[in-house]
């Protein structure tokens, strides 16, 4: 009688003689699954994301992997060699963007975003002001955040375009990455002392700038600045913000204006749609290299043209210059 965990001497060798001379192992040749052999009917493996499909992750800039050769095992004792490149070392870690606010990273490889107005159609049949919400899309249509407006029904109805509100801006984990800050503020621009403006925090507490709108008797005029409140581009509108069959443009400038390096458009969206609702679509284009949080702030600048501009209460008309 053998003692436990060892073989009786009944038992024949391992691996146990076939006929023939051949041995057999006691388990499938080739393993439990063969490297070839397709997933079953069902399977599937979630990698590749269609338009419509929201992007989950925000993965950094990552080279793809190379095939690496066979490499033969060295002495024990001796370093790792390729029969090409001589020693190998170890490969070199995927570098992750410096001062990039959680959640923000997805903005560092895009250089447009499209914003759209979500229609509430208790809002377009009665005329009642809901919360604002927009979705927030990369060029290929992949929804990438959303925002939604949040501050009390009396302000929304009694304020009009002019209320004040704090909206959230989530990834698609339902994370909060950005908050906008809107104070009441004075419409006209009689009033220089008291003109719209708009704070932006990512992540929500920390401010990373501003949106500040300068007073000008024509053109609705905007800077764009940071932390220290201190000026980094212009934003230029035309004298009539009206969008009657055509897109309207806010030019995004150097702080010294010049050349224009970029744009916010508020696009046609069909004469249906701009009569019964007011909801807005919205594209944002800037310089592929430009600050993650300043690309943030512009996010925050055209919330702020939309609802100064473009944001219709009620019997209340838009309003299409700064006078209004």
């Amino acid at each position: 009688m053998s003692a436990p965990g060892y073989p009786s001497p009944n038992q024949p060798p391992y691996p146990m003689p076939q006929p023939g001379g051949y041995s057999m192992p006691p388990y499938p040749v080739g393993g439990y699954g063969e490297p070839g052999q397709a997933p079953p009917a069902g399977f599937h493996m979630g990698y590749g994301q269609g338009p419509d499909q929201p992007i989950m992750y925000q993965p950094a800039p990552v080279s793809p992997p190379q095939p690496s050769p066979h490499v033969p095992m060295p002495a024990y004792g001796g370093p790792m060699t390729s029969p090409a490149s001589g020693p190998v070392t170890a490969p070199a870690p995927v570098t992750v963007p410096v001062g990039v606010p959680p959640g923000l990273e997805y903005l560092t490889q895009i250089d447009q975003v499209l914003i759209h107005q979500k229609v509430e159609l208790l809002e377009a049949f009665i005329g009642f002001e809901t919360n604002n919400q927009y979705e927030i899309k990369n060029s290929m249509g992949q929804k990438i955040y959303k925002a939604k407006e949040k501050n009390d029904c009396c302000t929304r109805n009694c304020c009009g375009s002019l209320r004040s509100f704090d909206m959230k801006i989530k990834d698609n984990t339902d994370r909060e990455v950005i908050r906008l800050i809107r104070p009441f503020r004075c419409a006209t621009c009689w009033c220089p002392c008291c003109l719209q403006e708009m704070e932006v925090q990512a992540p929500p507490g920390t401010t990373i700038g501003y949106v500040s709108q300068d007073w000008h008797p024509c053109y609705p005029k905007f800077s764009i600045q940071n932390p220290n409140r201190e000026t980094v581009m212009k934003l230029e509108g035309p004298c009539l913000a009206c969008n009657c069959c055509g897109d309207v443009h806010f030019e995004l400038k150097g702080k010294d204006g010049g050349k224009s390096i970029g744009r916010i458009s508020k696009q046609w969206t069909g004469l249906l749609k701009e009569v019964f609702t007011d909801a807005d679509n919205f594209g944002i284009q800037f310089p592929l290299d430009m600050d993650v949080k300043m690309k943030a702030v512009l996010m925050g600048a055209c919330f702020l043209i939309d609802f100064i501009f473009f944001e219709k209460v009620g019997d209340t008309n838009q309003r299409n210059t700064v006078f209004s």
